[in-house]
């Protein structure tokens, strides 16, 4: 798939078809998230693979009620939860560096695009959750201490076609020399 339609194509799929994603896609996926860029390549992200249903079902529980992806957390047939090492990405010598402290969010969300655009080109769909107890989340998956729970992404088969919503055109946010 050209980059240009894998990236005005990519949606928030919460249904998914009853096919495994195969080994091999999985390790694509990942692969992505390996060669995402981060600040001076601290890569803080940890990512972990659930396909356990019962580890699921507690990771389920802790989404906000009403949140739209409550279903595709268990349906999907892989779930990739994003987490972030505190306190690398931002920070040089043990100092945070910039004026908006610790920087995962910044990278994690780059990772996590590479993740949904490498899963797109490869057919898979994907959402990002992040409306959910992040603590329980936490505690179900045994992240230690030094770690933040970022997003949780479950990724399979797409079983729903999802239109574009309307898009800001480039000169509606574009600005030269001055804002």
């Amino acid at each position: 798939m050209e980059f240009n339609e894998t990236l005005k194509s990519r949606r928030s799929i919460r249904k998914f078809q009853d096919k495994p994603v195969s080994a091999q896609d999985l390790n694509q996926v990942l692969e992505a998230v390996r060669w995402s860029p981060s600040w001076a390549n601290t890569q803080c992200w940890e990512v972990v693979v659930v396909k356990n249903p019962a580890i699921r079902e507690q990771l389920q529980a802790s989404l906000a009620k009403g949140n739209p992806a409550t279903k595709a957390l268990v349906a999907a047939p892989v779930l990739l939860v994003m987490c972030a090492k505190l306190q690398a990405s931002g920070y040089y010598h043990g100092q945070v560096t910039t004026k908006f402290g610790d920087w995962f969010m910044f990278d994690l969300g780059i990772a996590t695009q590479s993740l949904c655009l490498a899963a797109r080109d490869l057919g898979l769909g994907t959402v990002v959750v992040g409306l959910f107890d992040h603590e329980a989340c936490r505690r179900a998956l045994s992240v230690p201490e030094g770690c933040e729970v970022v997003a949780m992404i479950p990724m399979g088969y797409p079983d729903q076609e999802v239109k574009a919503p309307p898009r800001r055109e480039v000169a509606e946010f574009t600005h030269t020399d001055k804002f």
